[in-house]
């Protein structure tokens, strides 16, 4: 008998074999992970000291991840404590599910920082390098919002606020198709139209630099 051999050019043989050592991007996990249901996380079961479940730390400048939760006078929440430089994103991603039309809120606090402070959310997230950001910073009275495309920041638009270090704030962010509602506070400060992450992503928290803030109460409502 005789044994038939085919020499395969490597994009074929890579894909007959599926490269299962490839990474698996967001757009091929989202198939399985688009919630069609409402989140609420608040961290009040979570073990201090560690990430919570379900969230993973990024920085997009190799420096230090440190994102963990901490009691705060009897009550959960999650810091983030790194002391970058100026160019860094520290960045914490909820993994477990991916959305596309919905109304995201958080709580956010912002403790310390001499470059930067506050923070703010991010969505429709490919991964830890391309996303819609929305963020506050009482250091500068501001509220943006942003795009990060191959990690590189764009800002699209930006309003005044006045909320202090050490006050809590609500962030709430509507996204519907391509039409973006960011809302300081029950305020509706920015309204948009985006197409650049036009399908599902993750969604996470994210802060700049040396900022160290608190989140909290993190919910997801879906659009029905």
């Amino acid at each position: 008998m005789k044994v038939m051999m085919m020499i395969f050019p490597v994009s074929v043989l890579c894909a007959l074999i599926a490269c299962t050592d490839a990474p698996v991007s967001v757009e091929q996990q989202r198939q399985t992970v688009l919630s069609k249901t409402d989140t609420v996380i608040t961290f009040n079961n979570e073990a201090t000291g560690k990430l919570p479940v379900g969230f993973k730390g990024f920085d997009n400048c190799g420096q230090t991840v440190n994102w963990s939760v901490l009691d705060d006078n009897g009550n959960k929440v999650v810091k983030q404590q790194s002391k970058n430089e100026s160019s860094c994103y520290n960045v914490l991603m909820f993994q477990e599910n991916a959305y596309q039309n919905f109304t995201a809120s958080v709580k956010i606090k912002a403790i310390a920082g001499d470059e930067d402070q506050g923070g703010g959310l991010i969505w429709r997230c490919q991964n830890e390098n391309n996303y819609y950001l929305a963020r506050y910073n009482p250091l500068e009275n501001n509220f943006r919002f942003c795009k990060v495309v191959n990690g590189d920041r764009k800002q699209l638009k930006s309003v005044d606020s006045n909320i202090k270090t050490g006050e809590w704030f609500t962030m709430t962010i509507t996204m519907s198709g391509n039409k973006i509602v960011c809302t300081l506070n029950g305020n509706k400060l920015i309204e948009i139209t985006d197409d650049t992450f036009a399908g599902a992503g993750t969604l996470g928290m994210w802060t700049k630099s040396d900022a160290q803030s608190y989140f909290d109460d993190l919910s997801v409502q879906v659009a029905k």
